[in-house]
């Protein structure tokens, strides 16, 4: 289910490291400690990667987003994004 600004400003911290996703491999990661966090999960190279974004609320969703469209379209050229 697709994230909203809504649920990312609202996610409140619990005692173990949350993730939320978006869709495309990107999450946003909830710490205990209270930080939000943009991950991107891909595939490189038959390795599984993962790729920091920023924070939430400096990086806005819909900022992710078009960092995960630009990473996606990378890897379709064969080029490793981080």
């Amino acid at each position: 289910m697709a994230l909203s600004d809504v649920k990312c400003r609202n996610a409140r911290p619990t005692s173990k490291l949350m993730k939320l996703s978006d869709g495309g491999g990107l999450q946003l990661w909830v710490q205990p400690t209270g930080s939000r966090l943009w991950r991107l999960a891909y595939r490189f190279g038959g390795k599984q990667k993962l790729l920091a974004l920023g924070s939430y609320p400096l990086i806005s969703l819909a900022e992710a987003r078009e960092a995960r469209d630009t990473a996606k379209r990378l890897l379709l050229r064969g080029i490793d994004p981080a």
